[in-house]
């Protein structure tokens, strides 16, 4: 298997990363499938996505592609991040109203777990991937590619989700798709993809825990109550991101 991914990698880097979110994709939305099927969300989930990040994993350190991909340390001080305290507020918003679990003790554990796998396997594949093999030959598009399909892919989740409704998908698109370009600024100004992973993890695992409630109860309905969080949240990456293009590329202070 891991030469076979090494004979795709090499014949088009790109084309390799589509490969993989193509994969992702498909595999994700069956897994989340059964899962309801068998009544416990993510039961299926959790363990395929922990098997496709073992396969990731296994291949890049295979191929020796950490330091392209940024699975390093941070290159620059905390402070000139920031300290990722954008980051982190988007991700904290959502325990702002509190902490309810949206399911059973195990139907939480899958939930978290598949969310972390979603963390490393999307970071690596459009930030490290899709991002790094496009910028081979263009860097702007390369950022805004792979920024803007990231959003545009979470239109899966209308049809993953039998009562998820277009409002909310849109909703879930402009925000996936700022957040994109906070990632790629995360990654080339920091040098690494950790951060990107740990927030992308945190910020999807946190969602089983947010009182979806008492947001309804304050703002009026679900439509008002994911207006407010994407007037929160939307304009957290977009000013970070502005902050983050002024500075220089880690690979130019290293």
């Amino acid at each position: 298997m891991l030469k076979l991914l090494d004979r795709l990698y090499e014949k088009d880097h790109v084309w390799f990363a589509v490969g993989w979110i193509v994969a992702y994709v498909v595999l994700a939305s069956e897994a989340d499938a059964i899962s309801l099927d068998l009544g416990t969300a993510k039961l299926v989930t959790a363990p395929a996505l922990l098997a496709m990040s073992a396969l990731l994993w296994a291949w890049v350190r295979h191929a020796h592609l950490e330091g392209r991909l940024g699975l390093c340390e941070p290159a620059v001080p905390a402070v000139r991040m920031l300290w990722y305290l954008p980051l982190a507020l988007v991700a904290a918003k959502k325990l702002f109203f509190g902490i309810v679990p949206q399911g059973t003790a195990l139907e939480c554990l899958c939930y978290v777990l598949a969310m972390c796998c979603v963390g490393i396997i999307e970071e690596l594949v459009f930030r490290g991937l899709l991002f790094r093999g496009m910028d081979e030959s263009n860097h702007t598009n390369a950022v805004v590619v792979s920024s803007v399909t990231f959003g545009i892919g979470h239109i899966v989740n209308a049809f993953n989700a039998s009562d998820q409704s277009l409002f909310v998908t849109l909703g879930q698109i402009a925000f996936a798709v700022a957040v994109g370009f906070a990632m790629v600024y995360t990654l080339l100004k920091s040098g690494s993809i950790w951060p990107c992973v740990v927030f992308h993890a945190a910020n999807n695992a946190l969602g089983i825990f947010e009182n979806e409630a008492a947001q309804i109860a304050l703002f009026g309905s679900t439509n008002a109550a994911i207006l407010a969080g994407l007037a929160v949240s939307i304009p957290l990456c977009v000013g970070y991101v502005i902050y983050l293009m002024r500075l220089p590329d880690a690979s130019q202070t290293v």
